[in-house]
């Protein structure tokens, strides 16, 4: 007789600073054959400084199911609330790291 397999619950704890997040108007996204990079930035209109609040660095097999949970929670969001609208593209200045 085969015993079903149960799923593991994880139990996933927050900090009070982090739960309160950052805002990020930009992304900048790199990789290595081993890893992806997330760089959140957040770009003040008029300023000639940038500041990376966030990186997170994580695996191409998990940087892969992000995309696939991300697609199918943008999904779910415009049939609640209707289609996200793209705006074009501005032009960003040049980066100098």
């Amino acid at each position: 007789m085969e015993q079903e397999k149960k799923p593991q619950e994880i139990q996933i704890e927050i900090d009070d600073i982090t739960a309160q997040g950052v805002y990020s108007n930009l992304a900048i996204i790199s990789h290595s054959p081993d890893e992806f990079v997330l760089d959140f930035i957040f770009i003040q209109p008029q300023m000639p400084k940038a500041k990376v609040r966030a990186r997170v660095i994580t695996s191409p097999q998990h940087i892969k199911r992000f995309l696939t949970a991300l697609q199918d929670n943008i999904r779910k969001y415009e049939e609640k609330f209707g289609e996200i609208k793209a705006e074009p593209r501005l032009e960003l200045p040049k980066f100098v790291h």
